[in-house]
């Protein structure tokens, strides 16, 4: 593929280490001419992702050189106070379970709206005009602050509380797993798609020791089957070719 013209603003990627925040580090180093990245140690228990966030960026680097000119300082924030908060599944270690409200265990209240609330003050202080989300409502757990609605809203907020226009960008937002696999390849090739298979972490146990066909995890908890179900979809051919 192609580069496209790199437009003017400049960018802030919410970058965890996992499939779908490294998908969309790639969308957007095809679109901007400077990407920033932002990761968060909130103590989750598969804090593993923060590990393959160096080996994510730097596989980037390597296959596209474009890529390397636009990948610009890389950030990470203690947020400990999200663990301090609440008990959760991805906090501490308890089974992973439906809650009361229909909502699994493994949902951290105010997690992204606190995210994208100190992704605007580091674009306030670095001028950084466009967030970068990986957030999908499409195949996700239901969890409120991945809503479409929910974001718009939140990007008025933030605009309004800086004072500067912030733009919240989720593009995989209407892609559900096997499309997000299949942006991948669109974007970088079988080099991109193994280099996500193989560096970027889902699994919410934190498990590292199995590489399956869709990359390492333990296969049975929530993001295992979405990310597993996805790419197996995608590798028989039962996606459309997406418009990166």
């Amino acid at each position: 593929m192609s580069p496209s013209p790199c437009r003017a603003p400049r960018t802030l990627v919410l970058f965890s280490g996992g499939q779908d925040s490294a998908t969309c580090l790639a969308w957007a180093l095809h679109r901007y001419a400077h990407v920033e990245t932002l990761g968060f140690d909130y103590g989750q228990r598969h804090r593993v992702e923060l590990e393959c966030r160096h080996r994510l960026r730097e596989g980037m680097l390597a296959l596209q050189p474009a890529w390397a000119e636009r990948l610009g300082a890389d950030h990470v924030l203690p947020v400990e106070v999200l663990a301090a908060v609440g008990s959760t599944a991805m906090t501490d270690d308890i089974a992973i379970q439906m809650q009361a409200d229909g909502l699994p265990n493994t949902f951290v209240p105010g997690r992204n709206l606190l995210f994208f609330t100190l992704a605007a003050a580091m674009a306030y202080r670095r001028d950084l005009t466009v967030l970068v989300g990986g957030m999908s409502e499409t195949d996700y757990s239901g969890y409120p602050d991945c809503r479409d609605n929910t974001l718009k809203a939140l990007q008025v907020a933030l605009s309004l509380g800086i004072d500067r226009p912030l733009r919240l960008e989720t593009p995989l937002m209407w892609r559900d797993k096997a499309q997000t696999w299949a942006l991948a390849h669109a974007l970088g090739g079988t080099g991109l798609v193994e280099l996500l298979r193989t560096q970027s972490h889902t699994c919410y146990l934190g498990q590292r020791d199995t590489l399956h066909d869709w990359g390492y995890g333990c296969g049975s908890c929530p993001a295992c089957e979405l990310r597993a179900t996805g790419y197996r979809l995608w590798q028989a051919g039962k996606v459309a070719r997406p418009t990166a």
